[in-house]
């Protein structure tokens, strides 16, 4: 019999090779191969490859064919499981999918587990078997933890007086969710194959294992070996199946880059842990739209929706203060305005120092060149600070004339009109380009209350009413028309 031999496999894409590098062959990341024990095929096996190679061609009846020509194939809407949230409805493009797989990532402690079991309870009470597999806790451990969370209360029943009706609703709820504490790979496929849920929830998936393999839980191989057969089993039976998936210290994704590729969906809770709110973003969906993002707080009871998200990044507007703009970005087909803040100072180091906090760094340093050169402000000689309020990420161009403005108005220790919204790009000439989803964002100024927009010239704005419309070509004209002279 062979013996065993030593593969390193890349962490990053999956890649192996027979020895060990510092730096990957097939992707370049530094430090990425981890050395994994595989067994050799024993010689009495046969390569399937070449099983394929050697099948004799035109040998027999002719078999039926199994592929289908596209106009036979049913187009008929399938009907979606509404999750009990509109913001995860949201992210996932209108609903749960059967037979998708959603892979969700986050830190430690955001609360993964949290929304998935109150997601579960929810689908459990309008769907007839809803499973919970978890690798992590016993199934008192998870008991514990929906009661402190209040989840085996539905949301319509917390807070009221409990009538007959309500507790058998309830009682049949719990009947219907199943919970499995189990890391063993083959004992939850035979569980997923017997009871056949509707939707299913693993969590998480680095620590399940698979017998036949005998490299350790969480590594490369039993990541990607644990979640392709899952993959296939959720396909063949119908079966909606959630992924808990760990993030490393950059904040993706452990395992090679080939489990995203495996699964449908791909969704990344994020946030500050010392903050009360979480946002939800979709970076991956093959049945809707990317870059879509659910806001949910985190309170006493677990997860809620945010149903105005745009409060949420708007300060005090009746105490403005120099150096703020307000702008409305666009996550996904979703409008939020959010106000920005400039601090800019003189510079007590030989260099100045520049910071951002949920703004592109090199966005920054392009606009204060700008500003220098085609507006003639010097900044070369200060520090300049700008953050986003609330903590949201705001990495689309558009918010490129707020930040000029907010920087602007540091400067000039002028206060810009809270009733005014900015939306644009700004170029390496200064002037002002042209930003998608114009009518979303000016009708969610509007309904903000907002009095006036400065845009692009040349955008084809449509007319909303209850906000003006001020359209410039340069970022000095944009300067001009939301800073007041002194």
């Amino acid at each position: 019999m062979a013996k065993p031999r030593s593969l390193y496999v890349c962490n990053a894409c999956g890649g192996d090779s027979p020895q060990w590098y510092g730096k990957c062959p097939s992707c370049g990341v530094y430090g990425s191969l981890q050395e994994q024990i595989v067994n050799a095929t024993p010689s009495g096996n046969v390569n399937r490859s070449a099983v394929i190679r050697s099948t004799p061609k035109n040998t027999g009846p002719a078999q039926p064919r199994t592929s289908l020509k596209f106009s036979q194939i049913s187009d008929h809407d399938q009907t979606r499981f509404l999750s009990g949230y509109g913001e995860l409805d949201r992210v996932l493009g209108g609903g749960i999918v059967p037979g998708a797989l959603v892979l969700i990532g986050g830190d430690p402690g955001i609360g993964k587990s949290t929304l998935l079991l109150q997601v579960a309870y929810q689908l459990a009470r309008k769907l007839p078997r809803i499973l919970y597999v978890s690798a992590e806790e016993s199934g008192q451990q998870i008991k514990l933890r929906a009661s402190r969370l209040g989840v085996t209360q539905s949301t319509e029943f917390r807070g009221k007086t409990k009538t007959k009706k309500s507790a058998i609703a309830e009682e049949d709820t719990d009947s219907r969710l199943y919970v499995l504490p189990e890391t063993d790979l083959e004992e939850i496929l035979r569980e997923l194959e017997s009871l056949k849920p509707q939707v299913a929830v693993i969590d998480s998936i680095q620590n399940l294992y698979y017998a036949a393999l005998t490299s350790a839980p969480g590594s490369v191989a039993q990541v990607r070996e644990c979640t392709s057969t899952l993959m296939q089993v959720a396909k063949r039976e119908n079966i909606s199946l959630f992924i808990v998936g760990h993030v490393t210290k950059e904040g993706a994704i452990a395992g090679p880059k080939v489990l995203e590729h495996l699964v449908d969906t791909v969704l990344y809770f994020q946030g500050d842990r010392y903050a009360s709110h979480r946002l939800l973003r979709s970076v991956k969906n093959r049945f809707g739209a990317t870059h879509e993002i659910g806001i949910f707080e985190m309170v006493e009871e677990g997860l809620t929706e945010v149903e105005n998200p745009s409060e949420l990044f708007l300060g005090n507007r009746e105490e403005s203060s120099p150096g703020t703009a307000t702008i409305v970005a666009c996550e996904g087909t979703r409008p939020i305005v959010v106000e920005l803040q400039a601090l800019v100072s003189p510079t007590s180091y030989p260099s100045p120092r520049r910071s951002t906090t949920g703004l592109d760094y090199s966005r920054l340093q392009q606009i204060l060149a700008v500003l220098e050169k085609r507006v003639g402000i010097p900044l070369s000689k200060l520090d300049a600070y700008v953050a986003a309020a609330g903590g949201l990420e705001v990495a689309e161009p558009a918010a490129d004339l707020g930040i000029a403005i907010a920087v602007v108005a540091s400067f000039r220790d002028r206060v810009v009109d809270p009733r005014t919204v900015l939306i644009g790009e700004v170029g390496l000439g200064g002037q002002l380009r042209s930003v998608s989803q114009i009518e979303l964002r000016l009708k969610e100024a509007a309904k903000l209350g907002f009095k006036r927009a400065i845009i692009p010239k040349g955008q084809n704005a449509p007319e909303v009413s209850g906000i003006e419309i001020v359209s410039v070509s340069k970022v000095i004209d944009a300067i001009i028309a939301a800073i007041p002279a002194q």
